[in-house]
């Protein structure tokens, strides 16, 4: 007898998928379009389904590395046969509960510890999306997530000593400016840069370490190539002074700050989750050295799961012995966003954040704003990347976590990414016409 129920029950099913595989009403719509910008929003919607059909939605996409991510969840149509992520929760997954873009944020490697990779950023990012009942594929589509807008030139920096790409918005200029780098592995990564050309600036996104001739190895940093970094960025004929902006993030973000307190033409600076301290290498800055921060490897945490938590290896900079390390900060004439995540296990962020915000204080300053995320990571991206809670960490050579929750980083991102942008308007001279036919 059971086995003839299982029997009717299999039957049934293949019944439903049948329909449902025939009935050229199911539909995958995906709008404003199939071709958007990565940075913003989907709205993925399935039509045509019996009244509350459960049905799985999955995303997938392959990156640079040949790397494949993919996304999970389960959902019920209302009684029309609809469903609209964007309404309907995720009842089972990759992630549960109402979140319009999760089939993007929540994706995961197959390779574990994988941070998704897109090095031409001339090209889109498929993702394909398909639905599927009982396991059979009744409708999918696929979305084209491109970096380079329209009339944007991506030109490659090849003369001098200086490694990267420069993008040029459309039209004749003059925009502002903002200076892109990266964190400690310090090879060109372009999609943030792309993405704010888009927005109306002119961006290089700077390589400093283990791209084309630049050293793979290294035990210093000279502050000169950043300098002839910013000296390149504003003497662009295309760039509207009289200062530039510098976006940076972890390992960036402490040569931010030198660029800021040691180099003139800076106006506004970005500091996410970086450190107020030069770190992992000694810095040449003018004729005089800043010693990396201390580290103290008794206090980094090996986990049940083989992961490293490296949050406390790092020491206080105020510590006496450490204080050669700060970067004077009070010198810099620009503005400043510090910008910190409270679930960062890379090193402690929301410290390093607020005594930078009070060194600044201490000397009659109030030329900054600091921005806090709760249960954010250390990696904070564009828009819809999805999360990276752990990473191979080449300065320390194993996987280490990297922190946060899947749902509030996403939010923390796209947060972020406005904030960004509104900081940059505010403090680049953005009063040129060219700049706000952008926004």
């Amino acid at each position: 007898m059971t086995f003839l129920k299982r029997s009717v029950w299999t039957l049934y099913w293949k019944g439903i998928v049948a329909k449902l595989s025939l009935d050229s009403r199911v539909a995958l719509q995906l709008s404003p379009g199939p071709c958007r910008y990565f940075d913003e929003p989907v709205d993925v919607k399935v039509t045509g389904l019996p009244p509350e059909q459960y049905v799985e939605v999955r995303s997938k996409l392959i990156d640079s590395r040949n790397v494949s991510f993919e996304a999970l969840a389960t959902f019920c149509s209302d009684k029309n046969g609809h469903i609209d992520l964007a309404r309907c929760p995720s009842l089972g997954g990759s992630y549960s509960g109402i979140e319009a873009m999760g089939l993007f944020t929540s994706m995961r490697p197959l390779v574990p510890h994988s941070r998704l990779t897109k090095r031409d950023v001339s090209t889109p990012l498929s993702v394909d999306i398909e639905v599927t009942c009982n396991g059979l594929v009744v409708a999918k589509d696929t979305v084209q997530r491109r970096f380079l807008g329209d009339g944007v030139q991506k030109v490659p920096l090849e003369g001098g000593s200086i490694r990267g790409s420069l993008f040029l918005p459309p039209g004749p200029g003059p925009s502002p400016a903002i200076l892109d780098v990266p964190h400690y592995g310090g090879a060109l990564t372009e999609l943030r840069a792309s993405l704010l050309a888009n927005k109306g600036y002119v961006v290089m996104a700077l390589a400093y370490r283990g791209y084309q001739d630049l050293p793979k190895v290294m035990d210093k940093l000279d502050l000169e190539y950043f300098e002839e970094a910013v000296t390149f960025l504003r003497a662009h004929p295309k760039v509207k002074g009289p200062g530039i902006g510098i976006l940076s993030i972890s390992k960036g973000g402490d040569l931010a700050l030198a660029m800021s307190a040691f180099l003139p033409g800076v106006s506004a600076t970005v500091f996410i989750n970086g450190c107020n301290a030069n770190t992992v290498f000694p810095l040449h800055c003018k004729g005089t050295v800043i010693p990396p921060l201390n580290i103290d490897t008794d206090k980094i945490i090996f986990r049940k799961d083989g992961l490293l938590d490296i949050r406390d290896a790092l020491l206080d900079p105020m510590m006496e012995e450490n204080q050669a390390s700060v970067i004077p900060i009070e010198r810099a004439n620009c503005h400043f966003m510090f910008v910190a995540s409270e679930d960062d296990r890379n090193w402690n962020s929301v410290l390093f954040s607020e005594q930078a915000a009070q060194r600044l204080r201490d000397h009659g300053k109030e030329n900054f704003e600091v921005v806090r995320y709760p249960k954010a990571g250390h990696f904070l991206d564009v828009p819809y990347m999805p999360h990276c809670p752990s990473s191979f960490h080449p300065a320390v050579g194993r996987v280490v976590v990297m922190g946060g929750e899947p749902k509030a980083h996403a939010e923390a991102q796209v947060d972020l990414w406005k904030r960004v942008q509104e900081f940059f308007r505010k403090h680049l001279n953005s009063d040129h016409s060219s700049f706000k036919a952008m926004l």
